[in-house]
This record gives structure tokens, C-alpha cells and sequence, in this order.
């Protein structure tokens, strides 16, 4: 083990992209934690230390070798995250505390589950060596904790075998039980529940709005344009100032537009609406909308029916449709649970934390259950299989 070193990587191109590329090569693919994708936040200044996001990356090497890296950051505030920890922080100013700096080991603005610890190999004890290596330096530098955030499920357990608290949350997404089109979805649903989503698709397209997917060499920079018009209106109404800059939209343009799909929607020859995802080995990703008319429905079929509808055509398994939103139940949309782990410096501080998050997970759990007895679904059908369906085992139309 003395061989066994970590360095702080202070801006990811500090490290080669084919190395941090490496380190989660063997994973189904996730376009968040490329390397491509964080050099595009820092790179374009969404990112920095100016913005409370100092970058902070965790490698992990024996002797030459690289091991694996963690994607970290330095904060002073808990914006941008989806794992709430404001209270926290202030029960911990209340008593005399300092909670930031803290570390924060996630995909910044991207409440999207997937891999923390990248490592080389699929081995639990190096990714236990990550763990270790971000705790030691946590206690080096002295910040309050270290928060994971929307982990994958064995990470999530591995942190806790390392002493990390678990907290739970909740998502909607939606899975693909091998459809051939949208109709071959809608036949597994309730038929009350077809009807009213065939009457959400019609009302919202009523007013002469036409629909476009937008990916690959077809996205251009007037795209983007009309997207960050829509997310600079959404940002402004909801938390009063944008996370992403516009230089960022045209940066991941540019590197990695295989990987998104913009779903836009235009009336009167000029785009109105529009929701931005990202494309991983089996997953889209539904990331940001904006609009700037207000037409009935409109949201629901840009960035939930569009998206199952591209999913079908690719062949993905599923759609994570972002944060919040148990309206998406009816659209036929899965509750699934988050996972973070959190290490806390403060032995009493911690003792609270936990049971705190004890009970959220308790209450996280009751309300998943449920809300699985409140699905569209045909009451025949079987949740747990149309979760794990193999996509290629593909239904045909009714």
C-alpha cells in the first residue's frame, strides 16, 4: 500500500482524456462523466471557482498505474446539486460550525444517476481505495464532509461499507419493454389512461406546433441559440440565475454532438419550445426544457412522450426524465430511488445527520411503494420484468 498515492487534479485536462476515459470505459456508456463533458463546464466557465464549483478531482495511482479517478469539487454553497442539504448546513451554522467548504463528488447540474468511482478495473477494493483516498484528503484540508450524489446502487453500498451515510431519494423514469413504436407502449396501459395521453398529444400540437429532433451534424448554433433563450427564461422564473453559460452549449456542440438530442418545437416557422437530452449506451437523459409560449400539454409531449418515442427508435432501455415530478406517473413513468452517500467530519453531527436520513429513507421507501399501486399500467402487467426487459426482445404492435 505505500506505493498507493493520490493527487488533486485542479482542471481535468491536468489528465489526459484517454486516461480519465479509461477509467470508466467498462461501464455502460454515461456522456456525464466523460472527460469531454467536464472539460466543456470548466472550460467554459459554468464551472469554476468563481461559480462555487472548484474543481477538485481525486486520482488514485500505484506507483505509474493508474487506478481511478473521482470527479470532486470544492463548494462554498449547495446550488446545483438536486440532493438538498440546506438544512444541514444551517442547523450546522447554528451551532457554531463551518459546513463550507465542503466536497462534492457528483456531475454538477446533472441529476442523472451514474458511476463516482471510476476505476480501470471492476474491482470493489480499488474503488474502496477512491473512497479512503477522498476521505483522508477531506481530513487534510479539513472541510465539514463529502457528499456522492445520485450514485449508482453498489457504489452507493460500497460507500457504506466505508462509513459513509445513506440517503435515499426519488426519480421517475421510464423503461422499455421492447416496444416496437409509441402505440406498443400505450397498449400496456390502462385504457382510461390511453385516452387521456392520445387527447394530451393531440391538445398540445393543436395550435399548428410542429415537432423536430435536432442530433448529430443536424444541430446547429441557431439551435442553440433558440435552446438558451428557452433555458435562460426557465432558469430565471425558477431560481433566478442560470447554472450553464451559453459558451457551454456550443462547447459540447462541438466535442460530443452524437450524444445529444434537442427536441424543439416550432410554430409559425420559429421555434417555441424545447428540451435538451443526452444519449448514453442505454439511457436518454432528459436535461433542461424552456418555452416561451404557454400552450396546454406542450411540456409533457416535448420532454416526456418525444423522449419514450426517441427511446423506442434507438432502442434504449430507458428514459430518466430529471428531477422531481410525480405527475409523470400517469405518463407512464416509474418511481425508481437515488442514492447518495455522505461522510460527515463531526462525530455528533454525523450521529444526527443519520438519523435523519434513517427516517427520510424509510419515508423515501413508503412513498415509492406507493406510488407503484398508482401507475397507467394494465394491472396484469409486471413491473419488476418490464424493468429488467431486454430491449433486443423487441414486442410486436398491436
Amino acid at each position: 500500500m505505500s506505493d498507493i498515492t493520490a493527487r488533486i487534479l485542479h482542471n481535468i485536462n491536468e489528465m489526459p482524456a484517454d486516461q480519465w476515459d479509461s477509467c470508466h470505459a467498462r461501464q455502460v456508456y454515461n456522456p456525464f462523466v466523460t472527460h469531454k463533458f467536464l472539460h466543456a463546464l470548466e472550460s467554459s466557465g459554468s464551472v469554476s471557482t468563481e461559480t462555487g464549483w472548484q474543481p477538485f478531482h481525486i486520482a488514485v495511482e500505484d506507483k505509474d498505474e493508474l487506478i481511478g479517478v473521482v470527479p470532486a469539487y470544492l463548494k462554498n454553497h449547495s446550488q446545483g446539486e438536486y440532493v438538498f442539504d440546506y438544512g444541514w448546513a444551517d442547523a450546522w451554522h447554528r451551532a457554531g460550525g463551518d459546513y463550507y467548504p465542503k466536497m462534492q463528488i457528483s456531475i454538477p447540474f446533472t441529476p442523472a444517476t451514474g458511476p463516482r468511482l471510476l476505476t480501470r478495473t471492476d474491482n470493489s477494493e480499488h474503488e474502496q481505495m477512491l473512497l479512503g483516498a477522498c476521505m483522508q484528503i477531506a481530513q487534510q484540508i479539513k472541510v465539514s464532509s463529502i457528499h456522492i450524489t445520485f450514485m449508482q446502487e453498489q457504489q452507493w453500498q460500497n460507500a457504506a461499507d466505508a462509513g459513509f451515510l445513506q440517503r435515499m431519494d426519488q426519480q421517475f423514469h421510464w423503461h422499455n419493454g421492447g416496444y416496437a413504436n409509441f402505440e406498443g407502449f400505450l397498449h400496456d396501459l390502462a385504457s382510461k389512461k390511453r385516452k387521456n395521453i392520445r387527447r394530451e398529444r393531440r391538445d398540445a400540437l393543436a395550435n399548428g406546433i410542429e415537432i423536430e429532433w435536432a442530433t448529430g451534424e443536424q444541430l446547429t448554433e441557431a439551435h442553440w441559440d433558440a435552446f438558451y433563450h428557452f433555458y435562460m427564461d426557465t432558469s430565471n422564473r425558477k431560481w433566478g440565475s442560470a447554472y450553464l453559460n451559453r459558451k457551454f452549449f456550443s462547447e459540447i456542440n462541438d466535442v460530443m454532438a452524437q450524444d445529444i438530442l434537442l427536441i424543439m418545437a416550432k410554430r409559425d416557422g420559429r421555434y417555441i419550445a424545447g428540451a435538451i437530452n443526452f444519449i448514453g449506451g442505454d439511457t436518454l437523459f432528459g436535461r433542461n426544457w424552456g418555452c416561451i409560449e404557454d400552450h396546454r400539454f406542450l411540456h409533457f409531449e416535448v420532454c416526456y412522450y418525444q423522449a419514450i418515442e426517441f427511446a423506442i427508435s434507438r432502442g434504449l432501455k430507458k428514459v430518466e426524465a430529471g428531477a422531481q415530478g410525480a405527475h409523470k406517473v400517469a405518463r407512464g413513468y416509474l418511481p425508481e430511488p437515488t442514492y447518495s452517500a455522505h461522510w460527515i467530519a463531526d462525530a455528533g453531527f454525523r450521529d444526527a445527520v443519520e438519523r435523519f436520513v434513517n427516517d427520510e429513507r424509510r419515508y423515501v421507501s413508503e412513498d415509492i411503494a406507493h406510488l407503484e399501486t398508482r401507475t397507467p399500467f394494465k394491472s396484469s402487467t409486471d413491473l419488476k420484468a418490464l424493468r429488467q426487459f431486454n430491449v433486443s426482445e423487441q414486442k410486436n404492435s398491436p
